[in-house]
């Protein structure tokens, strides 16, 4: 059996040798570096990739979400609800543009936000909504484009683990996660489903005036040259990177489906099994998917219960196989979110879930021995 790890990108990159070896050495050749063409070609190649209108390449995911939320016009004191259950970029830039963060509590099964927490947070202050679709499954999008028109909110998408998954609203129509909202971003960190070989990240919009706006604010704030027409920031995804990214890009929808094969191997191990939570795909969609393309598993999560969590984590460990548990501190309690508005009230299933998830090991390469032994590892220390 191959080295177990938790992301193989060294298996997956020799899959694409030839292509990125070659564009990377094209590049050197050319000092290229910023700018190039292939950040263009990327760019257009995505768009057709998502069927849509606007992408806006940048430095990375985090610097991807701040600008879209420049873009709207966003004003220090505007309130912007998202998930309390998520990593910390998501409120991080919030707070850096002195917007005020409204967290709230996610759903149990899809460990996205709770629309219905959504609904009761919103008040006269609040401009934005964040969903973040966790760990490559989208969130309810349907319903949070309904509250959105009911209260004219604008929806930010934080689409930074769920590029490729497909969103199905009730009436069968599909797609892709990031398109839905009026604006989203991504990150193109190298353990995405679709990662670079750095940083790297982008916008998405079908809206043509805010595709402009962020344009500008990508460069500095300009349209021409030494001309700064809006406040701006440098945040430019550089020319190997989006090399990188054009040999991966035809190949995500395969990653895609690999990862979802590897998934639906470990669900049919622990099917059954009283102490583990597995999880569900098709709940966004309302249960139309019932082989569910909504969710490409950026991360294969479980919740252990009865206590049991931590205590698998040091079996895991024991036996050489890595894990993730992604989040153990939710943002209500971190210090830098803290508010005195938060009640523990607020945020059961959040709560619940920092004690009980644990990642396992998911990525294009995982191999049927490897899933096996990982399996077979957890429901014996689950047996004792």
């Amino acid at each position: 059996m191959k080295k177990l790890q938790m992301v193989d990108l060294i298996g997956q990159y020799q899959g694409i040798k030839k292509q990125v070896d070659e564009s990377i050495n094209q590049i050197l050749n050319s000092a290229t570096f910023i700018n190039g063409p292939e950040v263009h070609s990327f760019q257009k190649e995505l768009e057709n990739y998502l069927q849509v209108k606007h992408v806006i390449p940048c430095a990375n995911g985090t610097d991807a979400l701040q600008i879209a939320m420049m873009g709207l016009g966003l004003q220090p004191g505007d309130e912007v609800i998202t998930a309390d259950f998520t990593f910390a970029a998501t409120v991080e830039v919030i707070a850096l543009l002195r917007l005020t963060p409204v967290l709230v509590d996610v759903e149990p099964d899809s460990f996205n936000i709770d629309p219905n927490a959504i609904e009761k947070a919103i008040t006269s202050k609040t401009k934005a909504i964040v969903p973040v679709h966790l760990f490559g499954q989208c969130a309810n999008m349907e319903a949070i484009m309904s509250i959105a028109a009911k209260h004219d909110l604008f929806v930010i998408e934080d689409n930074a683990q769920a590029i490729g998954a497909n969103y199905t609203y009730k009436n069968g129509k599909k797609k892709k996660a990031g398109t839905i909202g009026h604006v989203a971003s991504t990150s193109f960190f190298p353990s995405k489903n679709l990662g670079c070989y750095g940083d790297g990240g982008a916008i998405f919009t079908d809206d043509d005036e805010l595709a402009h706006t962020i344009r500008g604010i990508v460069n500095h704030g300009m349209y021409t040259r030494y001309h700064h027409d809006v406040v701006g920031v440098n945040s430019r995804l550089d020319t190997i990177q989006a090399a990188v990214l054009s040999a991966k890009l035809p190949h995500l929808d395969a990653y895609c489906s690999r990862r979802r094969e590897a998934a639906r191997k470990y669900m049919n191990a622990f099917r059954g099994h009283d102490l583990i939570v597995l999880p569900k795909t098709g709940i966004a969609c309302s249960g139309f998917c019932e082989d569910c393309d909504c969710h490409v598993f950026h991360q294969f999560t479980i919740r252990i219960m009865n206590d049991k969590r931590d205590g698998l984590a040091t079996h895991l460990a024991e036996n050489n196989i890595p894990f993730g548990i992604y989040y153990p501190i939710p943002l209500h309690k971190q210090k830098a979110y803290a508010d005195p508005r938060y009640r523990e009230s607020d945020f059961p299933v959040t709560n619940a879930l920092i004690n009980e998830v644990i990642s396992l090991p998911m990525h294009t390469e995982l191999e049927d021995d490897q899933i096996s032994f990982i399996t077979d590892t957890v429901i014996q220390f689950l047996k004792n």
